[in-house]
């Protein structure tokens, strides 16, 4: 049942605990579906860090979904209650020992895969889940003394590897746009392949880390997995393309996303210097992509 490609990633990346939970996955699933009189409909899916279970509970299809314990899906629940459907998946039920809910069904065409629009869609998206805040998400704004922490770490121990003046823009984003940010939820994870072609609504979003901060956090995140669509292009170009139609469908001012946009692709330059071997996740070579966003933080303004 358990997809062999997701139980090598989950022990390659786990160890002896992601091994030990591939053993009582089988019996998690079953107690859920039982728990929750749903009968299975169809083979497992999994993402990557969790398995998808199409299940229908009095006819209705919906999906179980089971993590592994990792901190990055705590908060999953929470966003998907506080959305109630608004331009995110239905959570039905929710049983947080196991890391496991039950879900609405979308459909599998991600954005990425479809012929609309991406930013726009992307935009759009990002409007629609900006609620006002609600209780129990983290604060985004909270990251902000440790991300200030890590860049001077980074600068002083690649020193030379980006022109100071690079860096002390990126600490000055910092200051300008992580400290202080709106009391709205966010997704804090939200990209073309988290954002799936449905019936209720035409797009819906999967997979939210919830927090509450800036919408136009969600703009880099979206943006720094299109860097892997355009980089085969003018990079440069294409991010400021798509940065202006997602702005504009997001309602967001596009010299705010610019400075996040800033700060991430500094942190992204030091990050692949320190981590960046080898390829992602989708077999790409890493190291052109990364020497390319390295080019990109010396010349974005």
């Amino acid at each position: 049942m358990i997809p062999a490609a997701f139980a090598q990633a989950t022990v390659d990346r786990e160890g002896e605990r992601g091994r030990a939970w591939l053993d009582r996955l089988p019996g998690i699933v079953a107690g859920l579906i039982d728990r929750w009189d749903c009968v299975p409909d169809g083979d497992w899916m999994h993402g990557e860090v969790g398995v998808i279970v199409p299940v229908r509970r009095a006819g209705e299809p919906l999906v179980l979904k089971v993590s592994f314990t990792h901190p990055g899906n705590v908060h999953e629940p929470d966003a998907y209650a506080a959305w109630q459907g608004r331009g995110a998946v239905h959570l039905y039920e929710r049983s947080d020992a196991d890391y496991a809910m039950l879900l609405e069904r979308a459909q599998q065409l991600t954005l990425c895969d479809s012929d609309a629009d991406v930013a726009v869609v992307g935009g759009q998206m990002s409007r629609r889940l900006a609620i006002p805040a609600v209780a129990g998400l983290p604060r985004l704004q909270d990251q902000a003394d440790e991300w200030a922490a890590e860049l001077q770490q980074n600068a002083a121990e690649f020193a030379g590897l980006l022109p100071d003046a690079v860096v002390e823009g990126a600490l000055a984003a910092i200051d300008d746009v992580v400290r202080v940010q709106p009391e709205v939820v966010i997704h804090g994870d939200l990209h073309h392949r988290n954002i799936l072609r449905a019936d209720r609504e035409p797009w819906l979003a999967v997979d939210p880390k919830g927090l509450i901060g800036d919408p136009a956090y969600d703009a880099v995140t979206f943006l720094k997995a299109r860097t892997l669509v355009l980089v085969h292009g003018d990079l440069k170009a294409g991010l400021l393309r798509e940065l202006a139609a997602y702005c504009e469908a997001a309602e967001l001012d596009p010299a705010r996303a610019g400075r996040w946009i800033q700060l991430e692709l500094v942190r992204t330059t030091y990050w692949g210097r320190r981590f960046g071997a080898g390829t992602n996740r989708r077999g790409q070579p890493l190291d052109p992509i990364l020497r390319t966003l390295e080019e990109l933080a010396v010349s974005w303004r």
